[in-house]
């Protein structure tokens, strides 16, 4: 498989793409980072002559439209990790330009949005790989194993409780100023759009998909605080539109597995308070995966415990870490290697769509 030549759009100095999804690009001789493309002159500049420094190799800068990394034909590989509301006028003109692409997810700040991604993609015969890290998490891979191996029997049932805490400033009464778009449902970065679609990812993954869901979701904190960078607060409120409470629970299509899911945001990260228990219930035995740290139910970042039948499992974890992990599966070739793409997306997305439905009305949706 020939070396993979990337363009990084939203890669700067700082933040997730530079921390997370660059990194493990860097240390993979599978990948060459070819160009970089952010919103002004002087960001791509100096993104452009730190990862030139990094990488050993000159690093092209590119600012404004996208459709000028897109068109590089030193490009074959265009990744984006920009803020998802801008993720259609970003990488639209990568599709044009007949570029294979990794997006972040959500993928598109709705499902409309993702949709047309995919129906692209497929026209145009495009590779796509999609920001759903927990596929990777080795936890996930032993879950799958588990089940696989026959110990616990038929999977007859899963529950899952969640929480995304206070802590996060995301989703409850206290909300980072940097982000205080995801009060907007409409800006597709709700607790359900970003954390929760990010968990139903490897659980799907693993379980199967629904054929039908029922959803109960509440707001019980209304008001948001708004805090700066150093924590204070600025003297400004948010509206907070969407549930930062949400249950729901369904069935499994192929298997016919019954699923309970209970998330809630918001609560401080007291002493005791389980952040993430998810169970799988065989006619055999079952697993039990859970962790108690900040921000445990984030399965994308984090790795939990895994019991079989009450005693823990041992299990290496990836010295390439779940992002790494998932470009080195990319990199396989068309056909091969296992993660997400956007049709998975497109998938997520619509069961996420059914769970907000049926929250709303009370009725159970079919999918």
């Amino acid at each position: 498989m020939p070396q993979i030549n990337i363009g990084f759009i939203g890669l700067s100095k700082s933040g997730w793409a530079s921390t997370a999804l660059a990194p493990p690009l860097l240390r993979n001789d599978k990948y060459a980072l070819k160009a970089v493309s952010t919103t002004s002159k002087e960001s791509a500049e100096a993104s452009a002559a730190n990862y030139s420094k990094l990488s050993g190799y000159e690093v092209k800068p590119y600012h404004g439209r996208t459709d000028q990394i897109a068109n590089d034909p030193d490009v074959g590989l265009v990744a984006v990790a920009v803020n998802v509301r801008l993720h259609k006028e970003t990488l639209t003109p990568v599709l044009e330009a007949g570029k294979d692409f990794f997006v972040e997810w959500p993928a598109g700040k709705n499902t409309a949005e993702t949709i047309e991604f995919a129906k692209t993609a497929k026209a145009k015969g495009l590779r796509s790989i999609v920001g759903l890290q927990g596929w990777q998490a080795p936890a996930i891979k032993k879950v799958q194993e588990i089940i696989a191996s026959g110990k616990i029997g038929k999977v007859l049932s899963s529950s899952v409780i969640s929480m995304a805490p206070r802590e996060s400033l995301l989703w409850g009464p206290v909300t980072n100023e940097k982000y205080s778009y995801i009060v907007d449902p409409s800006a597709g970065a709700t607790m359900l759009d970003i954390v929760i679609g990010q968990q139903l990812g490897p659980i799907t993954h693993v379980l199967g998909d629904f054929k039908s869901v029922s959803a109960t979701s509440t707001i019980l904190y209304p008001t948001s605080t708004l805090v700066g960078s150093d924590g204070q607060p600025t003297g400004e409120t948010v509206s907070n539109k969407a549930p930062d409470h949400v249950a729901f629970s369904g069935i499994l299509r192929d298997s016919g597995a019954f699923v309970n899911v209970i998330w809630r945001g918001g609560y401080k990260s007291s002493p005791g308070r389980q952040q993430f228990i998810w169970e799988i219930d065989g006619e055999e035995g079952s697993i039990r995966v859970t962790e108690d740290g900040v921000a445990a139910s984030y399965i994308h970042l984090h790795d939990p415990k895994v019991y079989l039948n009450g005693e823990l499992v041992e299990f290496e974890k990836s010295m390439y870490g779940n992002i790494g992990a998932a470009w080195n599966e990319f990199a396989k070739g068309k056909g091969k290697g296992v993660y997400p793409t956007i049709e998975d997306a497109v998938k997520l997305r619509q069961l996420l769509d059914a769970i907000q439905l049926s929250g709303e009305t009370g009725k159970r949706v079919e999918l």
